[in-house]
């Protein structure tokens, strides 16, 4: 037995570290997912009329702080909006009055719901809809329409004035009489 294990030793601490590996990636999954959300967390709905870039397990943020995640998301039949429910951390207070909003980290990050607590004194509970939102910006259209009215500039005024305020240059031609 002695001479099997120092034949084979390497392979067996191989062998030992995928699993550890494995392990700690099954536990990562069921936390980043929303399957690890704590006891006794608040799961609240907040419905967005455009949830681009939020899947399950998108954080949840109160002034840049994760407070939870995003645990389910269905599309209303009847209103076709987006329902997205949110496990919250029971700790974390939030106003009933709260809204939500879908951002960005940057042009290029990943996308979050970012809670904004309002000022009532009670807070939300389980099975509470989040129902101020204001959905993600769909940043391709946003291009697009800033390269489509960027051709040519058009004054509103109509003349060719100054400065704010200025009166116009008088003509060349015409000159005062005496």
């Amino acid at each position: 037995m002695k001479s099997a294990l120092k034949e084979h030793g390497a392979e067996a601490v191989i062998g030992l570290v995928v699993v550890i590996v494995a392990i700690w990636f099954v536990i990562y999954a069921w936390q980043r997912t929303g399957g690890g959300t704590a006891r006794g967390g608040i799961t609240v709905t907040a419905q967005f009329q455009n949830a681009s870039g939020i899947g399950i397990g998108t954080d949840v943020r109160v002034a840049g702080m994760k407070v939870g995640a995003v645990v389910a998301q269905s599309l209303d039949p009847k209103s076709y909006m987006a329902n997205i429910t949110l496990a919250l951390d029971p700790k974390t207070r939030i106003p009933a009055d709260s809204s939500a909003a879908i951002t960005s980290q940057g042009i290029l990050g990943g996308s979050y719901i970012a809670l904004i607590p309002g000022g009532d004194t009670t807070p939300l509970k389980s099975g509470d809809t989040i129902i101020d939102t204001q959905g993600s910006l769909d940043l391709t259209s946003l291009i697009g329409q800033f390269v489509n009215k960027s051709g040519g500039s058009s004054s509103s005024s109509g003349g060719s004035a100054g400065a704010a305020g200025a009166p116009a240059k008088a003509d060349a031609t015409t000159s005062p009489t005496p």
